[in-house]
């Protein structure tokens, strides 16, 4: 689901930036940029997944499910999950006014749409409408801002050298397996032999 949910991110960016102007925009890790494998990685807004954290406020949920039917289903609850999202401008030299300006319009971008689903994507067509976690889904985006020290950390663990970026935080990707723990009937009626006992 983490892929899926960057891909669709990437796809609605592409048709947004289509009314500005030509701009690549690729799924990779932009750590690679300055090692050897990283030659396709000129001259692309490049999306890059930094971190991840689990939703803390969303992690008691009951196991139980209780479908149309006469027996209660027990599944572990989801992983609800925040994503880190890095978007780099890779523009160098001549161009770095042009990676500001490509940079303004991903803050755009998602300013005027934070909210995001299958649903209401320009990649719906694409996407396999028979699984169910495709279906469901759903995030939104905010801006998260670093302070200057977590700058320098962040651009030191990739390795290279700073380029112009926005962090974003995606929230909230379910992953589940949906597989079945335990299956057992429902309680319909309880039967007691108790007795009433009298005081002589």
């Amino acid at each position: 689901m983490i892929d899926t949910a960057l891909i669709l991110l990437r796809d609605e960016l592409i048709s947004f930036l289509s009314t500005k102007d030509s701009a690549n925009v690729i799924i990779d890790n932009v750590g690679l940029f300055e090692s050897s494998g990283g030659n396709g990685l000129a001259d692309n807004i490049i999306i890059s997944l930094v971190n991840i954290e689990e939703e803390s406020s969303l992690k008691n949920q009951p196991a139980l499910k209780r479908p149309f039917t006469n027996r209660a289903v027990y599944r572990n609850p989801p992983v609800y999950l925040n994503l880190y999202v890095l978007f780099t401008c890779n523009y160098s030299g001549d161009s770095y006014r042009l990676a500001l300006r490509r940079l303004s319009y991903i803050v755009q971008f998602l300013q005027s749409k934070n909210s995001f689903s299958i649903a209401s994507s320009v990649s719906a067509g694409s996407a396999d409408l028979t699984d169910p976690d495709i279906i469901d889904l759903r995030f939104t985006m905010e801006l998260y801002t670093l302070t200057f020290e977590q700058i320098n950390y962040l651009w030191g663990s990739l390795g290279g050298r700073q380029i112009p970026f926005a962090m974003y935080k995606l929230r909230l990707v379910a992953i589940t397996e949906r597989a079945i723990a335990r299956e057992v009937p429902l309680i319909e009626e309880i039967e007691t032999n108790l007795t009433k006992i009298t005081n002589p």
